[in-house]
């Protein structure tokens, strides 16, 4: 009977988990909603600079600003965006491989003397980061930058990562992060941030150029260009930002989905085997009682 015991304590306890779990998944369901209709929100804005940078583009003019000056690589910083919470399966297991083939394709293009400096965004993908080889390598760390910073905070970092480029102080800047494609699929990949690759400015602007009607321009189209870009990147990152939560949360969907079936499947064998168990004490009582009967 004390393994009757044991297995109903079994059976309360996966039954317990089996709420959590549930619980847990509806409130990363809610959540992916919650980014989802950010990253709608996000779209006005980005549809209009994609607007402005299309008319500009349209007028064949050759634009010049220091975020798409290109110089020799000897400094190279990495964001890599991941989790500040656990319970998201392979989600940031899954950002820090893409970041070692990142920093492995960054050796091969610029050579093994170039220097890295990687910024990680999230406690989880930090503690990670930390145990990386340190030649030539370092990590650094941006007070109240996580994955859960808000909208002014992404900004000021975005802002903050621009005054490096432009001081010189890195010469390339890539974002490492998990791109949302759907609830149930989500890609990590790389990107360039500084300085801004005039086919990322192009891939936005195209399909807008071709309607493009005659405008006159004031200030001058250059001017407008180093106005516009600025705000094109910090869109950009707000855009990754929002991603990679609604990413992280999709990852904790599915997770706890997984969480939920094996505790179902576990219920039920321990159900089954407490049955037995039972089944048998109660056969062995009714022999107990009939052999009882039988010696009188």
């Amino acid at each position: 009977m004390a393994t009757l015991k044991a297995l109903r304590i079994r059976i309360g306890s996966v039954r317990s988990s089996e709420k959590i779990t549930g619980a847990m998944k509806m409130i990363s369901s809610a959540k992916v909603h919650k980014f989802e209709m950010e990253l709608k929100k996000l779209v006005p804005f980005r549809s209009q600079v994609k607007s402005i940078m299309g008319h500009l583009l349209a007028t064949d003019m050759d634009f010049n600003s220091p975020l798409i000056t290109e110089r020799e690589v000897r400094k190279v910083g990495v964001v890599v965006f991941g989790s500040d919470d656990g319970l998201c399966g392979a989600y940031n297991i899954n950002i820090f491989k893409k970041l070692l083939i990142e920093l492995a394709a960054i050796r091969e293009k610029y050579g093994r003397e170039v220097e890295i400096t990687i910024y990680p965004v999230g406690k989880k993908i930090s503690k990670a980061v930390r145990k990386l080889p340190a030649e030539r390598l370092s990590v650094e760390l941006i007070p109240d930058v996580d994955s859960k910073m808000a909208g002014k905070t992404v900004n000021e970092f975005g802002n903050n990562l621009k005054e490096k480029f432009l001081s010189g102080s890195l010469d390339l800047i890539e974002v490492v992060y998990m791109n949302f494609a759907s609830r149930s699929r989500q890609t990590p990949v790389a990107e360039q941030l500084f300085p801004v690759s005039r086919e990322a400015i192009e891939g936005e602007a195209e399909g807008v150029a071709d309607v493009n009607k005659l405008y006159i321009f004031e200030p001058d189209p250059n001017t407008i260009f180093n106005e516009v870009l600025p705000m094109f990147v910090l869109s950009t990152l707000q855009e990754i930002t929002i991603e990679n939560r609604a990413s992280e949360q999709a990852a904790r969907v599915m997770a706890m989905q997984s969480a939920n079936d094996n505790a179902k499947k576990l219920l039920e064998s321990l159900q089954i085997e407490f049955n037995k168990l039972r089944q048998e004490g109660i056969t062995t009582e009714l022999l107990d009682i009939l052999g009882g009967q039988t010696e009188k």
